[in-house]
């Protein structure tokens, strides 16, 4: 099956995923997530990259970026990987892939749906039962102390962290999970539309599978 398209359009909101090769963990001690958080303050400072939040979870990360031009998500998920898995492998005295081959990625509608996207990615240490809540987990955005976060184009609304401790439903993580899987945008139906067509998206919310016979 060919792989579905991903887009890499500037001044869209997307959602951003790529987990340890065989998800296997990457972020081992205290040291590697601060490694990783400089690495992402870097491509802020010296790449330019406007970064609206993120968690990084032991065999994977999530970050929601929010580029400027054509090509600098691809361009940036390139540069922080690579510069990543250089530092890895002096520490760790290893060889090979770190993480897995091809990240994930989709845009999302730069309304309320921006913020439901945050509070997916901020509540995923609670989701996997690693803290109770999510201001618990050192290695998110929730507590907004990193001067480096821009504040996106729909800034978190106030009680933002009850906001984030309360659970999404099930349909509400279901939907942004297929939107994971598939690279297909999320957001309102007829925006979806638009931008399925504009990025040349289609295969990503096409029914998978061959067509059925017709007797």
């Amino acid at each position: 099956m060919p792989r579905t398209a991903r887009a890499s359009v500037g001044g869209i909101c997307y959602h951003v995923l790529n987990r340890g090769n065989a998800l296997a963990d990457v972020f081992h001690d205290v040291e590697d997530y601060q490694a990783f958080l400089k690495l992402l303050q870097r491509s802020v400072e010296e790449r330019g990259m406007r970064i609206v939040a993120f968690c990084l979870m032991p065999n994977h990360f999530h970050a929601l970026v929010w580029p400027r031009v054509d090509r600098e998500l691809s361009q940036w998920m390139q540069w922080l990987l690579t510069t990543h898995v250089r530092r890895y492998h002096r520490m760790y005295q290893s060889s090979g892939h770190v993480w897995q081959g091809r990240f994930k990625a989709f845009p999302v509608q730069q309304d309320e749906h921006v913020l439901m996207v945050r509070r997916y990615i901020e509540q995923n240490p609670v989701r996997s039962r690693l803290v109770t809540k999510a201001e618990e987990w050192r290695w998110s955005s929730i507590s907004g102390r990193e001067p480096w976060l821009h504040s996106g184009p729909v800034e978190r609304s106030a009680g933002w962290k009850k906001l984030v401790n309360t659970p999404l439903t099930g349909d509400e993580v279901d939907t942004i999970r297929r939107s994971v899987y598939r690279g297909a945008p999320y957001g309102q139906e007829s925006w979806v539309r638009r931008t399925v067509k504009r990025l040349g998206l289609e295969a990503s919310v096409n029914p998978r599978g061959r067509p059925r016979k017709l007797s």
